[in-house]
């Protein structure tokens, strides 16, 4: 008797969800591990970086170097042995900021002349010949700057508002400040500014400025805009509470060209059995002028084409089609996502999910997903896979900038999610660089991104 309850709690304990049946109700358990592994041993997207970064540095958009990116993009596709390589052309604005970018505090009673820390914003118009010199005046916000009025008029408007250091998330904290970049240029030239100056993009308390684009708006002349570095920002907030009447002379010389033609660059894995259901993997290849543009987007990128390179090397067959797709233009237009967008509603091709990597090579967190409520839940069950690299926090909210005109389509918005506290260290800056970036993190990165694609290439939505 004693051996026949024995045998019969074993059976139960065999049966037991989790227990004995481990396999069957965890399955890809083993090819996500097999995945991880590959990518942390081999470390091809940290050698692909260091090949992106240093051989070819900025690639803002229409310049030398983001022809030179799209080149290099097409042949390292071709290396993974993707089954199918291609350039999507689409035309791109061409901005060169000039050798010219100074300012200076130069009447203060207390310091005199002080040298300020610019750059450009991006799609800034130039300062006249010599530069302009004109009072200055704060403001936290569009609304203060709308309420100046005539108290504006020839002066430079001063946008001080810094990032929120209360927020947890870095993101939402730079979506609260960001609308003094883009919109404040224009809202202080309908007040009759002559320029304006923007505290820079970061949480973080330095001297160096960080860029990023302005829309002027159409029927509003075009005034010089520059990004000033926090610290400076500080000390120009501190004097002009002494010094009402303080000014500031600038000089820049940034101008537009042409627009050029680009490409965005694809590769593929063909589905097995539904090649023309698409799960997409996006990031975009173009990137600011300052540094090497490592952490936005190099990392996305090469996470990219290892994600497939990963995928094939294995000799996994996906049922469905997996796409990489490297967007031209995100920084400064988003031409790429709207090129691909229209192409794909002329196409007709079926995207069941897209997923994008542009939030540096930092430490993958998990994914958000921008779908109803169902789809997400439907994602949010391979969650298990992830779990061995701490990554398996799949939840409502993701997507990304040059996937996001696909979201007209009905198409679920995928993000990957990173410990983001650095990112904006590093954002828009000349801190942006290959050393920046550590390569366990940024190959678990990888490995989420091929994870996610296979699984839902394999399984559907």
């Amino acid at each position: 008797m004693r051996n026949r309850i024995g045998f019969t709690f074993l059976i139960i304990a065999l049966l037991a969800p989790g227990i004995g049946l481990k396999a069957q109700d965890k399955p890809y358990q083993d090819v996500a591990k097999t995945i991880i592994d590959s990518a942390l041993v081999n470390q091809k997207a940290y050698y692909l970086l260091r090949e992106l970064t240093s051989q070819i540095g900025g690639r803002l958009s229409g310049s030398p170097q983001a022809a030179a990116a799209v080149e290099w993009g097409r042949q390292t596709f071709m290396k993974t042995g993707a089954d199918r390589v291609f350039l999507q052309p689409v035309m791109v604005p061409h901005w060169v900021r000039g050798p010219q970018e100074t300012a200076a505090v130069v009447n203060s009673s207390q310091l005199g002349t002080v040298p300020l820390t610019i750059t450009a914003l991006g799609g800034s118009v130039a300062t006249p010949s010599g530069g302009l010199t004109a009072e200055v005046v704060e403001v936290k916000s569009l609304k203060e700057a709308e309420a100046l009025g005539e108290k504006a008029r020839g002066k430079i408007v001063f946008y001080s508002r810094p990032m929120d250091r209360r927020l947890r998330q870095t993101f939402p904290a730079y979506g609260g400040a960001v609308d003094q970049r883009v919109a404040g240029p224009s809202v202080a030239a309908k007040v009759g500014a002559v320029a304006v100056l923007v505290r820079s993009m970061t949480t973080r308390l330095d001297d160096v400025p960080h860029t990023g684009t302005l829309h002027y708006m159409e029927g509003v002349k075009r005034i010089p805009a520059a990004a000033l570095s926090t610290m400076d920002s500080e000390l120009l907030s501190s004097l002009l509470k002494k010094e009402p009447h303080l000014r500031v002379h600038m000089e820049m010389s940034p101008r537009w060209l042409p627009d050029v033609l680009s490409y965005n660059v694809i590769g593929e894995i063909r589905g097995s059995e539904k090649p023309e259901e698409i799960v997409l993997l996006g990031a975009h290849l173009d990137s600011w002028d300052l540094a090497q543009g490592a952490h936005d987007d190099g990392a996305g990128v090469v996470q990219v084409i290892e994600a497939l390179r990963l995928i094939k090397k294995l000799g996994l067959k996906p049922k469905r089609t997996i796409r990489g797709v490297l967007y031209m233009n995100e920084e400064n237009g988003l031409r790429g996502g709207l090129a691909y967008a229209d192409s794909s509603a002329r196409k007709g091709w079926r995207h069941i999910a897209a997923l994008e990597s542009d939030a540096g090579g930092f430490t993958p967190v998990g994914v958000g997903v921008s779908a109803p409520d169902s789809i997400v839940k439907s994602i949010a069950r391979w969650s298990y896979l992830l779990k061995q690299i701490n990554a398996d926090r799949i939840g409502k909210g993701g997507g990304g900038a040059d996937i996001s005109p696909l979201k007209k389509f009905g198409v679920p918005m995928l993000g990957l999610r990173v410990v983001s506290h650095r990112y904006f260290d590093y954002h828009h800056s000349a801190l942006d660089t290959f050393d920046k970036v550590n390569p366990r993190e940024l190959e678990l990165g990888a490995a989420t991104m091929a994870i996610m694609a296979y699984v839902l290439a394999m399984e559907g939505i």
